[in-house]
């Protein structure tokens, strides 16, 4: 077992105790309800933004400031995990496999060159649809 397929499960595991110790529904039902699955992304969507929002706060990015470093590096990692468990999540509610994710993700980045290297002058969704 590689180490993203590892993590993929770890989440699994945390998701389901998670789920199950609250009394909400069996995560596994979520990838096979259509209402489930959008609730369930559009949660896990705004905890990923509540965790990027912790992310940008753990830099110095209010220029006002007097203080010089306020680059709290220990918990940007923390907060870089954080992100991931909701990711992870999020792709699980979608029925994907940590090998799913890494065959698409080599898809899109070949696509994410391919624009580079045209210079990227415009936006052509349909190449996304060519994705599985």
């Amino acid at each position: 077992m590689d180490k993203l397929d590892h993590i993929f499960e770890k989440q699994h595991e945390l998701n389901h105790y998670t789920f199950q110790k609250n009394d909400l529904v069996d995560f596994d039902r979520i990838p096979h309800d259509r209402e489930l699955q959008n609730t369930w992304l559009r949660n896990y969507a705004l905890a990923m933004t509540q965790e990027v929002s912790e992310l940008v706060d753990s830099t110095n990015w209010k220029w006002w400031r007097t203080k010089v470093d306020l680059f709290d590096e220990q918990n940007l990692k923390v907060e870089l995990v954080d992100i991931l468990h909701f990711w992870v999540s999020a792709c699980q509610v979608m029925g994907l496999s940590a090998e799913d994710i890494y065959r698409m993700y080599m898809q899109k980045n070949a696509i994410n060159a391919k624009r580079q290297d045209h210079g990227y002058m415009y936006k052509d969704e349909t190449d996304n649809r060519t994705i599985q």
